[in-house]
């Protein structure tokens, strides 16, 4: 009896954090996509995953940018050059910036659930050009998810 209450409980536990997922996403100079990235540039979560944010070059942070977070979201900004993890525990979209390169576009987004909860308000946010349109890659690419 003893041993299966040992075997319920561990599987409780381990229940309880199967389900989140660390997505890690590398701040670099030169992508795939071009200059000033993130990489991924779009990420699909659950409530409860963390993104962890890796300056893998030199001069870049990671700042929620006003407007395109989940209404109870507090904002959020790292300091330069170093890591960031970020617990998404609202759904919705989460747009991000390196605060240094955000004129050039160096922009992501998390997508946590459907995303549904401020779809709209997030999209309406005005952007930078480049950042603009990065941003609206992010979204047709999470949309295809």
């Amino acid at each position: 009896m003893k041993k299966f209450l040992a075997a319920a409980a561990l599987m409780i536990l381990a229940s309880g954090t199967a389900h989140a997922a660390e997505h890690m996403v590398k701040m670099m100079n030169k992508g795939e996509s071009g200059s000033m990235v993130f990489e991924p540039a779009a990420i699909a979560a659950q409530p409860g995953d963390t993104v962890h944010f890796i300056p893998t070059d030199k001069s870049h942070n990671v700042e929620g940018i006003k407007g395109m977070l989940p209404e109870s979201v507090k904002p959020f900004k790292s300091k330069v050059n170093e890591e960031y993890v970020l617990t998404v525990t609202e759904p919705g979209y989460y747009g991000v910036k390196c605060s240094p390169h955000y004129s050039m576009g160096m922009v992501a987004l998390i997508r946590v659930g459907d995303g549904a909860s401020n779809a709209e308000a997030a999209k309406a946010v005005k952007l930078p050009k480049k950042a603009g349109e990065r941003m609206t890659v992010s979204f047709e690419a999470l949309a295809a998810k």
